[in-house]
């Protein structure tokens, strides 16, 4: 049993993450996994940032706002995967209580972020479809940077909130984590002090950074399907639906398991089963986003080759 280093209080100094338990044929298929999905990770996202950037045919609002989610997914996966890969290797590892803190932090910001920025996307594609005379309009450049910029403040801001509340609780053993990253459920379960201010403001919290976004991206797209229904044309239909169904399905993928993990911790999912949710939100959707928004996407299918076409030039 890892021996707990305690200060005068009672304190934890340090946490031992325990990931994901097996034997070492297991733990090697599985870092080999997530370290091909990593490396995926950051290629795919890191192409779409480029092509959004050096292309002239994506020069629209929606690729601006997906250059942001590509950047979210780098950081979300940085800051999970190559800690997790470590603990993989070693069956385990220690983080001293900053570290953890810290981790639990930088985590929080891309994730509140891309809760927002769905919700600006959303709004995004009911102005294009609902509003398309007066979409160039409202939708400016300045207006997306402003929209792009408060998505960051409150990911910066609410992370803040909840990494304070978390810090100020008292952690006196045990200090073993079984988790592959410092995450607000696990860690509330094992503090010694009173929890319920902690839960009421998850609550609160939850409101914001989930339910009213749920709720504005519902309203947006019973807008958007109203308003497809009442096109004449077959093919604009099917253009508006294939426009909206990327963005769609990773609405759906993303809240639905962030909703089972942090809303109903206790009574709802195992540890477990929380710690799988937790890897398709934090290790499979930034790998699968670049895949679902371009795919589909004939433009940026376009700009890819055109860049192939380049790069053949020049060779």
């Amino acid at each position: 049993m890892l021996l707990l280093q305690v200060d005068n209080l009672t304190n934890v100094k340090e946490f031992f993450l325990l990931g994901f338990q097996g034997s070492l044929r297991l733990r090697i298929v599985l870092f080999c996994l997530f370290f091909v999905v990593y490396c995926g990770t950051i290629c795919g996202n890191l192409l779409i940032i480029t092509l959004v950037s050096t292309s002239k045919n994506l020069q629209s609002p929606m690729y601006f706002f997906l250059t942001h989610l590509s950047v979210s997914d780098i950081w979300l996966a940085t800051v999970i995967v190559p800690n997790m890969l470590y603990i993989l290797l070693n069956n385990g590892s220690t983080l001293t209580f900053i570290r953890c803190m810290t981790q639990f932090f930088f985590f929080c910001i891309p994730e509140i972020f891309e809760c927002f920025l769905l919700t600006v996307m959303s709004y995004d594609r009911y102005m294009a479809i609902c509003n398309p005379l007066h979409y160039t309009s409202i939708v400016t450049s300045t207006c997306c940077v402003i929209l792009a910029g408060t998505c960051w403040a409150l990911g910066f801001s609410c992370a803040m909130i909840f990494s304070i509340t978390i810090s100020t609780l008292t952690f006196c053993g045990p200090n073993i984590i079984d988790y592959f990253f410092c995450d607000l459920v696990p860690l509330v379960e094992i503090a010694c002090s009173d929890t319920h201010g902690i839960e009421l403001e998850v609550i609160v919290l939850c409101t914001i950074v989930l339910f009213i976004p749920i709720t504005i991206i519902v309203i947006s797209y019973i807008n958007i399907i109203v308003t497809i229904l009442q096109f004449q044309s077959n093919i604009s239909r099917q253009k508006a639906f294939s426009t909206c169904s990327a963005h769609l399905t990773v609405v759906i993928m993303f809240y639905s398991t962030l909703l089972t993990v942090y809303l109903f911790p206790k009574g709802g999912p195992s540890l477990n089963l929380s710690k799988i949710l937790s890897l398709l939100y934090t290790v499979f959707t930034p790998l699968i986003n670049p895949m679902i928004y371009s795919l589909r996407n004939k433009e940026i299918k376009k700009s890819l080759q055109e860049m192939i076409d380049k790069c053949k030039t020049i060779l």
